[in-house]
């Protein structure tokens, strides 16, 4: 079982983060107040921090947490949460793939997938359209990344 908004895989500790944004929830909440969900998150975070279960593996509240109870005191619905958690990690996506094409030897390497549907399709509104899966491919080597980026800007 998984607990969203705790732990982190950099951060084996409290994210140093999490305490600044913390923070700023504790500000959000003096303008807009408090409801049930949010005291209900409060709740969980006071418990977390102090159970044996959550110490003993190092689950501390990360940014998301505290985002995620931030968005809902501004009254963003749930379903947009992955959008807004998105927004500010675009920079830092757009700064590693900088990165990884400003270096010759391409020794920067992320995880990445390849798009293996179609090259061109034509717009069909929503109500007319069909499913059908959308293939990724995450397995791609470092030569054939370096080949790629060789053509790409020639």
């Amino acid at each position: 079982a998984k607990l969203m908004g705790f732990g982190h895989r950099v951060y084996k500790n409290y994210d140093p983060r999490a305490k600044i944004v913390r923070k700023i929830a504790d500000d959000v909440f003096e303008v807009i107040g408090r409801e049930p969900l949010i005291e209900i998150a409060m709740e969980l975070e006071k418990v977390a921090l102090n159970d044996p279960y959550f110490k003993d593996r190092k689950l501390y509240p990360n940014v998301d947490f505290y985002t995620g109870v931030i968005y809902k005191a501004m009254g963003f619905p749930t379903d947009m949460f992955p959008v807004l958690f998105t927004i500010p990690r675009t920079a830092g996506w757009l700064a590693h793939w900088k990165e990884f094409l400003d270096d010759p030897e391409n020794r920067i390497v992320r995880p990445r997938q390849n798009y293996k549907g179609a090259r061109r399709a034509d717009y069909v509104p929503i109500s007319e359209r069909q499913e059908h899966p959308v293939g990724l491919d995450a397995i791609t080597t470092g030569t054939l990344k370096r080949r790629n980026v060789a053509v790409i800007s020639q």
